[in-house]
C-alpha cells in the first residue's frame, strides 16, 4: 500500500468507476467521501456535497439514517447471510408480509435478487419460461418502449433502448420490439400535458397487433423514464397498455426500481394509474438505498404455472447467492416502518408542490430553460439552445456536465442526464436544504451559459 500517494490517485492508480469515461478524472479527480449524514456528504478534505439525486437514486431517508442503521446493526448479531434455498429467515418472511400488503392487488409472490438488473432479468426468465412450458413456444420475444432503461445486464439492456448503453452490444443481444414511446414535451401530436389523450398510444396498438402473438410480455418504467431525461408521461398510457396486454395476453413488467417506494408521490408509481402489473421488480428504495437487494413481486397466475412435482421440469432455477440477505431485509423492514410511523409521502409531497413554484421562480425565465417537469419530488430542467423550437444543445459541447463540474465546486452533486439537470432527493429533505441547491444550480447554470 503506496501512502505517499493521495486517495485520489491512489483510487485512479486501481480502480475503473461505473459509468464513466475514465479521462474525465484527469481534470475532475474522484472526490473521496469520508463520512455522510442526512443529505450531506463529507470529502477527506472537510467540503461537504449536498447528494441531490439521492446517490444514484437510491438513498431514501438520507445517509447514516438512525433507524435504518440501528436495525442493520441489530441484525448483524444474530444473522448475517444463510443459503436462501430451502432455508429462509424471519426478516425475509416479515419483509414479504409487508410487501403484500402495499403492493398493487394482482402481487401475491416474492422472488428476491441481489440488485435491479437482476430482477429484470428475473422477470424477463419468468414470463419466457412461463409461455414455453404453458403452450405457447411462439411467444419468445420483448416488448419495451424507446428511451426505456432496465439494467445493464444483457437481458435488461436488450429491453431497454438507451444507444448510449446499449448499441455497441447489439450483436450479444435478444431481438426485441421497441414501441416509440411518449415524448411529452416535444409531443409530434401538438398537445401538452393538460390536453393529452395518449394520442402516441397507437404507436403500441400497432406493434400489439403485428407482434403480440409472439410477444412474451411488455416492460415499462411507470410514468418516468429515468435515465431518458427524467421524461415524464400520464398515467393513462398505463391504463391502454394494461387493457392491451389483457386483450392479447401479454405480461405486463413493471420497473419500479426507480419510480418505487415514493419518488414519484404515491409508494409506488403505477398507483396513480390504478393499475397492476403481473410482475413489479424493485430495488434502489427498497432498503432505503443501503445493501444491494431486489425483489421480482409476481402475480398468483404466473407463480402456479411453475408450482408442479420435480420430474415435470417447471421449476425455475434462477438464483443469485445474497438473494435474501437479512441484513438488506432488515434494512428493508426499518425503511417500511418509517413509512408507516412518519407522514413522509405526505410531507414530501407538500415540499414537491413548494419546490416546483419555488424552482419556476428561480429559473423558470431562463433563456435556455426548455421545460422544468415534476412528478413528487423529482423535478427535471432540460436545457435546450433555442426553447421557442426546442433546439437541443450540440451535445459535443456537454453542457448539463459543465453544469455538473460548477455544481460541485460550490458543493451540489447535481449529475446531469445529458443537457437534463434533475432533482431526486431523499424524501426527508428540507425545505433549507432544496433551497440551498437551487440557489447552487442557478449559479452554476449562470457561470456556464449566462443569465
Amino acid at each position: 500500500m503506496n501512502t505517499c500517494k493521495s486517495y485520489e490517485q491512489r483510487d485512479l492508480d486501481l480502480i475503473w468507476h461505473p459509468c464513466s469515461q475514465m479521462k474525465d478524472y484527469e481534470t475532475l479527480p474522484p472526490i473521496i467521501v469520508d463520512h455522510a449524514k442526512g443529505v450531506w456528504l463529507y470529502d477527506i478534505h472537510g467540503k461537504k456535497y449536498l447528494d441531490i439525486v439521492s446517490s444514484w437514486w437510491a438513498n431514501l431517508f438520507g445517509h447514516c439514517n438512525k433507524e435504518i442503521n440501528e436495525a442493520i446493526k441489530k441484525q448483524l448479531d444474530r444473522l448475517e447471510h444463510v443459503i436462501f434455498a430451502n432455508f429462509s429467515h424471519k426478516p425475509a418472511i416479515e419483509l414479504a408480509e409487508v410487501l403484500k400488503e402495499i403492493t398493487p392487488a394482482k402481487i401475491r409472490k416474492f422472488h428476491f435478487n441481489d440488485n435491479g438488473s437482476a430482477s429484470v432479468e428475473c422477470a424477463l426468465k419468468m414470463c419466457f419460461q412461463f409461455y414455453q412450458q404453458g403452450g405457447h413456444p411462439e411467444k419468445k420475444r420483448f416488448m419495451c418502449l424507446t428511451g426505456g432503461y432496465h439494467g445493464e445486464t444483457i437481458g435488461a439492456l436488450s429491453v431497454g433502448s438507451m444507444d448510449l448503453y446499449a448499441k455497441l452490444y447489439q450483436p450479444m443481444m435478444m431481438d426485441n420490439i421497441h414501441i416509440e414511446a411518449p415524448d411529452c414535451y416535444r409531443c409530434p401530436y401538438g398537445k401538452t400535458r393538460e390536453t393529452c389523450q395518449c394520442e402516441c398510444f397507437v404507436h403500441a396498438e400497432k406493434a400489439f397487433a403485428a407482434h403480440a402473438e409472439e410477444t412474451a410480455a411488455m416492460i415499462v418504467e411507470p410514468l418516468l423514464q429515468g435515465s431518458a431525461g427524467m421524461r415524464i408521461y400520464p398515467p393513462l398510457y398505463l391504463k391502454k397498455l394494461r387493457r392491451l396486454c389483457d386483450r392479447y395476453d401479454v405480461k405486463l413488467i413493471f420497473d419500479e426500481i426507480a419510480t418505487g417506494f415514493g419518488r414519484t408521490g404515491t409508494m409506488f408509481a403505477c398507483e396513480q394509474a390504478d393499475v397492476s402489473p403481473d410482475i413489479l421488480c424493485l430495488s434502489k428504495g427498497l432498503t432505503g438505498g443501503y445493501l444491494p437487494m431486489s425483489v421480482t413481486c409476481v402475480s398468483e397466475e404466473i407463480y402456479d404455472a411453475f408450482y408442479a412435482d420435480y420430474g415435470e421440469g417447471r421449476a425455475f432455477l434462477h438464483s443469485h447467492t445474497y438473494a435474501g440477505n437479512p441484513l438488506g431485509c432488515a434494512a428493508a423492514l426499518a425503511v417500511q416502518k418509517i413509512f408507516r410511523e412518519q407522514p413522509i409521502l405526505q410531507t414530501a409531497q407538500e415540499n414537491a408542490d413548494w419546490l416546483t413554484k419555488e424552482m419556476q421562480h428561480a429559473i423558470g425565465s431562463h433563456p435556455h430553460v426548455g421545460e422544468i417537469r415534476h412528478l413528487g419530488l423529482i423535478h427535471a430542467v432540460e436545457l435546450v439552445k433555442a426553447p421557442a423550437v426546442k433546439e437541443p444543445f450540440d451535445a459535443k459541447k456537454r453542457i448539463g456536465y459543465a453544469i455538473y463540474k460548477k455544481a460541485l465546486s460550490y458543493g451540489l452533486v447535481l449529475r446531469p442526464l445529458g443537457d437534463v439537470l434533475y432533482f431526486n432527493p431523499p424524501l426527508n429533505i428540507t425545505r433549507k436544504e432544496l433551497s440551498m441547491a437551487i440557489e447552487i444550480m442557478q449559479k452554476a447554470m449562470t457561470d456556464v451559459l449566462g443569465q
